[in-house]
């Protein structure tokens, strides 16, 4: 039977709170967090499907795991300005996690969602990652893109960070799912504080199975959505994107979905 083990863990790797293995884990941490704090969560076998909720305030997301041990870190300063002001805030927090359900994981969902992505080699899946970061922001990481937040008519603080370019054309983000999955459909959401914003007139998206999609976009602070033909992929990456010829150099992005189902 598998089981999670979660703990809490402090900046020098010390448990600070941990419960018995099972295959549905909550904890309940009655003190405030300090920096360095990091959320811990192993499973017996890499390779499981398991909906996590790292924070109380934000909703559970259903992730794969393909190492034996992964970590949520507790963000703050900086890092912590892309979440809201409720999150990780006072002294009492609830973690959970669980494995998911055959029909969780077989239903049709956003394949990009994951509000508890990080920079660097997280061990789960979907990550998102990019070429350029405007400045290397917190406010303009590439995980802003795929944490399921849609306000898009400013920019900066939770709710609207987002994925910034830097007034890079080359720039490109890649999602990585970690295994094969089908994507069936696309949406992209803009960044859409005009007229500080620009925007991308098309935008083209490479799978890793070697077909592509170009995306005609228009200015709009609606998501755009495209049915595309099914593929089995393991990552994609969104790139050559073109500029409105307009004053503004800011075109960014909010949110990118990749909706489809598990590869058999």
């Amino acid at each position: 039977m598998e089981l999670i083990k979660l703990k809490l863990l402090d900046t020098d790797g010390m448990t600070l709170l941990t419960a018995p293995a099972a295959g549905q884990v909550s904890l309940v941490y009655m003190n405030a967090y300090k920096p360095g704090d990091r959320v811990s969560l192993e499973i017996g076998t890499p390779g499981q499907y398991v909906v996590i909720q790292f924070e109380d305030t934000m909703a559970p997301a259903l992730v794969y795991v393909v190492k034996r041990e992964i970590n949520f870190h507790i963000p703050f300063g900086e890092q912590a300005i892309t979440y809201s002001p409720k999150s990780f805030a006072g002294a009492c927090h609830i973690i959970r996690a669980r494995f998911a359900t055959p029909e969780e994981i077989a239903a049709r969902r956003n394949l990009a969602y994951n509000p508890y992505d990080e920079h660097g080699d997280t061990g789960f899946f979907p990550h998102a990652s990019a070429n350029v970061e405007t400045r290397g922001e917190a406010v303009f990481a590439a995980r802003n893109a795929v944490d399921g937040v849609y306000e898009n008519d400013a920019h900066g603080t939770w709710p609207y960070q987002s994925w910034g370019i830097n007034r890079d054309p080359n720039a490109a983000l890649t999602l990585d799912f970690g295994r094969a999955v089908i994507v069936d459909e696309l949406r992209l959401t803009l960044r859409a504080d005009f007229p500080h914003d620009s925007y991308w007139t098309q935008a083209t998206v490479a799978f890793d199975d070697g077909s592509r999609e170009v995306l005609q976009l228009t200015k709009t602070a609606a998501p755009q959505t495209f049915a595309i033909t099914p593929r089995t992929a393991k990552s994609l990456k969104l790139f050559e994107l073109k500029k409105a010829e307009d004053p503004s150099p800011f075109p960014a992005l909010t949110q990118l979905e990749a909706w489809g189902t598990e590869a058999p």
